[in-house]
């Protein structure tokens, strides 16, 4: 996921799949490499350090050299305070949800997660654990 070549080394095989379990369905097929998915909730007047706090941690997250992130807004939602954030016309919120989610190696991701911790007051994030496929070109 971080491109480093270990990456696709040999895990053995799994039930239905040629080839090691690293490599996918077939020779041409995508690689497959076990990760773990960081979603962080966040609102988007949340602020840290005089920005955006979605752009903090998508910058955070690259300067660690984590494989990915993605900002998405959500349409409606409520958080810890239970207080409705929506994009309905007649309740208009100057507050969407959003998601950040931060894709990579599950050790790459505990060690960011410190990171959020110093920034997430009163937020909430939620760990998955994923199977990313990588295609190669």
């Amino acid at each position: 996921m971080s491109g480093r070549p270990d990456e696709t080394r040999d895990r053995g095989s799994r039930p239905g799949e040629s080839g090691p379990a690293g490599s996918g369905p077939g020779e041409d097929g995508p690689v497959r490499v076990p990760g773990l998915s960081l979603r962080v909730f966040v609102g988007e007047s949340d602020r840290h350090d005089d920005r955006p706090l979605h752009e903090w941690l998508v910058e955070r997250a690259r300067a660690a050299g984590l494989a990915g992130a993605t900002v998405v807004r959500g349409i409606e939602g409520y958080g810890v305070h239970s207080e409705l954030h929506t994009a309905r016309v007649l309740r208009l919120s100057s507050n969407l949800p959003l998601v950040v989610e931060i894709v990579d190696e599950r050790s790459r991701i505990e060690a960011f997660l410190p990171t959020i911790h110093e920034v997430l007051a009163d937020g909430m994030a939620v760990l998955a654990p994923v199977e990313v496929l990588r295609f190669p070109r």
